[in-house]
């Protein structure tokens, strides 16, 4: 019952993929849902902050510390408030601290408020796909959101080009996420200039060599790259506005070399 495959067992695989009638099966036949596994969880104990807290009769003193309470419930409230949307080929930067006319100040934004490059962007937003990625790349949409604000590119990924993570986040932290349809969810981790992290799978199951945190966020963000991504920034979104717009305002980018650091 608790043999073990990419470092968890089957008890583990039943909790986190949120199958409890099978998790159930499985400790009635002897798996123990208590046993130590991926960043100090138990899968027992990563059922509390789930949607199925009463899963298995928990022991004395076994419980979720305050913070990862409060993490559990802010998870259940940002992936209500965000619902059930197609995001395939969405780019996203999610930049804590700072605000939307900060975020443009920092990328050096032209915004987009009238005369032939509006009528451009009307036209562009009617059917973004028919225009050449290079013809649509330097328009993004920002908007500012409890905790900082959102860039966001419906139909591209110019928000997570490095260029653009570095920028927006000086003195801070951004979390980068590209949607390919290709290839699934594309995250990367900016902090003050420097990009920590790339090739980043948000939405995804926690990973055999996961931090306590970073499992609880995988496990609770599990299918919600978006979520995933703002809740990394600390972002508190009510609805899902920021992500597929409108913004609160559309900007051009200068012409530069964005994949560059």
């Amino acid at each position: 019952m608790d043999a073990l495959e990419d470092g968890v067992t089957a008890l583990w695989e039943a909790v986190v993929s949120r199958k409890p009638e099978n998790a159930r099966a499985l400790a009635a036949a002897g798996a123990d849902p208590w046993r130590l596994s991926i960043g100090g969880w138990s899968p027992g104990r990563l059922s509390l902050a789930g949607p199925t807290p009463g899963l298995f009769p928990v022991p004395e003193g076994v419980a979720l510390t305050d913070t990862e309470r409060a993490a559990a419930q802010e998870a259940h409230r940002l992936t209500t408030a965000l619902g059930e949307f197609y995001y395939d080929g969405t780019g996203l930067a999610c930049v804590a601290g700072i605000d939307a006319t900060e975020a443009v100040r920092r990328l050096q934004a032209t915004p987009v408020v009238d005369g032939e490059l509006l009528d451009e962007l009307q036209e562009m937003l009617e059917d973004p796909y028919a225009y050449d990625m290079d013809e649509s790349q330097h328009i993004v949409g920002l908007t500012s959101v409890p905790g900082g604000c959102v860039v966001t590119q419906p139909w591209g990924y110019a928000p997570q080009m490095p260029g653009v993570l570095t920028r927006l986040s000086a003195g801070t932290l951004c979390y980068g996420l590209y949607a390919n349809p290709k290839s699934g969810n594309q995250g990367s981790i900016a902090r003050n200039r420097i990009i920590e992290g790339s090739d980043l799978h948000p939405g995804g199951a926690p990973d055999e060599d996961d931090t306590s945190a970073e499992v609880l966020a995988s496990y609770l963000y599990q299918h919600s790259a978006v979520a995933y991504a703002c809740a990394f920034a600390g972002l508190r979104l009510t609805d899902r506005r920021a992500v597929v717009g409108p913004p609160d305002v559309w900007v051009e980018l200068p012409r530069r070399d964005y994949w560059s650091h």
